[in-house]
């Protein structure tokens, strides 16, 4: 039998788009089981720390899956904390990936707050080019995104082909409502980030993310008052 990692890039994206046909209307945790037995150690779980639910399904569909961290320099504690949680207390392996520069470097070569002055740069190097390194073995990467998020995500597939990097990329709560979420949470006990409780929606970096009123979009609280709606992790 031909392994995924085995599979040439048009045998990988031919396999995507089947997946993505055969298991549009599965639930996460099948998404995530047959991804686990079709990539092994070659998939990967992208979290942000602001998609629990991903992490938690994650660890129950395939036990030991490697999972990766972006540690931007500019998280809440919040954040940390329930990443060392889920590192923890879970069954995952979680990996922290580090900008190349610390934050008192950046601030040296860019000036203080670049986040306010041109946060695509900053979202750049904090974020992109450590996701880059940090996907780099793998064969097919997990996000926790939703095509409810936002605009700028209701055409993702729930199996599809990430041309940018040439892996196969998973979204297997992409058909999931904010209702269905909020029951899975309550029926599964999962551990959610202590923000949520204060009025964050979409948890990001703390400079550029605040609390949304009630009624207001969810993401709106990211990069508030500016035209950016997108880190650049999936443009």
């Amino acid at each position: 039998m031909t392994t995924a990692t085995e599979l040439s890039t048009d045998g990988l994206r031919a396999l995507a788009e089947q997946a993505g046909r055969d298991l549009e209307h599965a639930h996460p945790v099948e998404i995530l089981a047959w991804a686990a037995r079709t990539f092994g150690s070659d998939l990967v779980v992208a979290s942000s720390m602001g998609d629990e639910i991903l992490v938690h399904m994650a660890a129950e569909a395939a036990p030991g899956i490697d999972v990766i961290f972006l540690d931007t320099g500019y998280h809440f504690a919040e954040t940390l904390g329930t990443r060392d949680y889920y590192a923890d207390f879970t069954n995952v392996s979680l990996r922290t990936i580090l900008p190349l520069t610390t934050v008192a470097q950046q601030d040296a070569e860019h000036g203080p707050r670049l986040h306010d002055r041109d946060p695509n740069l900053c979202c750049a190097m904090r974020k992109v080019e450590p996701l880059e390194r940090g996907l780099a073995p793998y064969t097919a990467w997990v996000t926790g995104m939703r095509r409810e998020d936002a605009p700028t995500r209701t055409d993702i597939t729930v199996v599809g082909w990430d041309d940018k990097r040439g892996k196969v990329k998973l979204n297997p709560l992409a058909a999931w409502t904010q209702d269905d979420v909020d029951a899975y949470v309550e029926a599964n006990n999962v551990v959610l980030n202590p923000l949520r409780q204060v009025g964050y929606a979409s948890i990001g970096c703390e400079p550029c993310t605040r609390a949304v009123a009630p009624g207001e979009d969810a993401r709106a609280g990211r990069w508030s008052g500016t035209s950016k709606t997108e880190c650049g992790l999936h443009t």
